[in-house]
């Protein structure tokens, strides 16, 4: 086998001594044995049917117990050197813990703010990868410079523990820190105030100095000092450096080693989070998603097909015609939005905004899914700025099964109003940028409510010099981020 000792480090392999060179061979792996027939297994491997299939039970048996899920033994000779079983008499196994322990155990650290908090479910919770994605300037590093200080509060607002920050490309801000601790209105007041002596940060310029820590170092540090909280600012630096600087092939070769490395990385992460009951929150890069040609064009494109489309309505002849003349574009994967995206479409109206498949050629394609877990593209009738200003989560889809929750920090300008006297002779004033207006945006998470499509229920914050705060007011958004008047 080839991951069976990873998955389950007690199973008592000496009962399958004869299987296990043939399972490993043939390359069957844990996941093969839960999901595919046991005869075709049987079939793969050349091996008996009735023996494998004794092995498939036995292995669903010890992944249940290494759950703790009851499960009766009756009749298992081994079952007393077993460490998943209770006592080897074949008794059922008793859950872990109650609903009631696992709740009690439940514990979060606080945005300060109690918008933001509601909108994540309570906070960000230990034994779990949350990764905070956003362009540049959206708030990330605030965003984790909070919760590098509200972690050092008693509950219900943090863990009452010291903290670790990793660093890939800057170092640590000393100076906003000190500002959030003399200027934060819960921070300032606090009876047991944080500190930046309870602050420890490592840097890691490369991507092998960063395994190294991670892997020895932080574990000896996570005992020593007691940390409950580990922030890597960002994930993805390292990884660009090393697979994405010139003279690197970027063939298949080199994108299945990153996918490797990124694999490693997070079940790394992951077992520092549930071992040691370490909140572990990653900041993560985005880029440029770009469409295909067959995407949108310009707003007048927008009229005409409006034009076209109100002529195929009043016309049956005219609808005949403009379906032999190919005037309406047949919509390709490449579209990043749907039809019903158009303004005036009544296509999309009677398609509806959530049922996309029936005008997509391939919707199980990444380019139609990835909409729903990057954080953006998901709105159903987004402008035309907006749909030109799609953002994807570096590293990919392999780094996103990674994780358990993607918050997604999104930014959009406010300009003010243009300016019409004349500022030199035939040249008039441009919109001024007035602005910039920030969403917090629950893209998945496993203890939460995603947000909605687009915006919707997203929360709106603002950064200050004292922190970062829910926008209160209820003052309205279009769909490029300017004021509704």
């Amino acid at each position: 086998m080839t991951d069976l000792l990873d998955i389950l480090p007690n199973f008592p392999t000496q009962k399958y001594v004869r299987l296990l060179p043939s399972l490993e061979k043939n390359l069957v792996t844990v996941a093969d044995l839960l999901t595919l027939d046991c005869v075709e297994i049987a079939k793969r491997a050349t091996l008996p049917l009735l023996d494998v299939k004794r092995l498939c039970a036995d292995v669903l048996e010890h992944l249940r117990g290494d759950l703790g899920i009851g499960e009766a033994n009756p009749g298992n000779e081994d079952a007393a050197a077993d460490e998943n079983n209770v006592n080897g008499k074949g008794e059922v196994k008793k859950l872990r813990k109650s609903g009631k322990e696992v709740v009690d155990e439940w514990e979060i650290i606080s945005t300060l703010d109690d918008d933001m908090d509601h909108a994540l479910g309570g906070g960000i919770p230990t034994g779990y990868i949350t990764e905070i994605t956003g362009e540049s300037g959206a708030g990330k590093t605030q965003f984790l410079l909070t919760l590098l200080l509200s972690a050092q509060l008693p509950a219900p607002h943090g863990l009452a523990a010291p903290t670790l920050y990793i660093s890939t490309e800057s170092s640590l801000p000393i100076t906003r820190l000190s500002q959030l601790l003399r200027t934060h209105p819960l921070l300032a007041s606090h009876p047991s105030p944080p500190s930046l002596d309870r602050v420890i940060s490592i840097s890691t310029p490369d991507l092998e100095s960063q395994d190294h820590i991670l892997r020895f170092q932080v574990p000896v540090a996570i005992k020593r000092h007691g940390i409950r909280l580990l922030i890597l600012d960002s994930v993805a630096a390292n990884y660009r450096a090393e697979f994405e600087r010139p003279g690197v092939t970027k063939g298949g070769g080199n994108m299945a080693q990153r996918s490797a490395e990124l694999v490693k990385l997070g079940q790394l992460l992951r077992n520092l989070a549930r071992e040691h009951g370490v909140a572990i929150v990653v900041a993560n890069q985005v880029a440029d998603r770009f469409t295909g040609g067959s995407g949108r064009a310009s707003p007048m494109a927008y009229s005409q097909k409006r034009e076209r489309e109100r002529d195929m309505q009043s016309s049956p002849l005219a609808k005949r015609s403009l379906g032999v003349n190919g005037a309406m574009p047949i919509p390709s994967s490449s579209m990043n939005a749907p039809m019903s995206s158009i303004p005036g479409s009544s296509i999309g109206n009677r398609i509806g905004s959530r049922d996309y498949s029936i005008i997509t050629p391939d919707p199980m394609s990444l380019d139609h899914q990835q909409r729903w877990f990057t954080g953006w593209g998901d709105d159903p009738h987004p402008s035309y700025t907006s749909s030109k200003n799609v953002k994807t989560p570096s590293l990919g889809l392999i780094w996103t099964t990674q994780i358990a929750c993607r918050i997604a920090l999104i930014k959009k300008p406010v300009y003010g109003r243009a300016r019409n006297e004349i500022m030199e002779e035939g040249e008039r004033g441009e919109p001024v940028l007035k602005r910039w207006r920030r969403w917090m945006k629950i893209v998945f998470a496993g203890w939460a409510m995603e947000s909605g499509e687009g915006l919707s229920g997203s929360v709106e914050f603002e950064i200050m010099g004292e922190g970062m705060f829910a926008v209160k007011h209820g003052r309205g958004v279009d769909d490029d981020g300017e004021d509704v008047l």
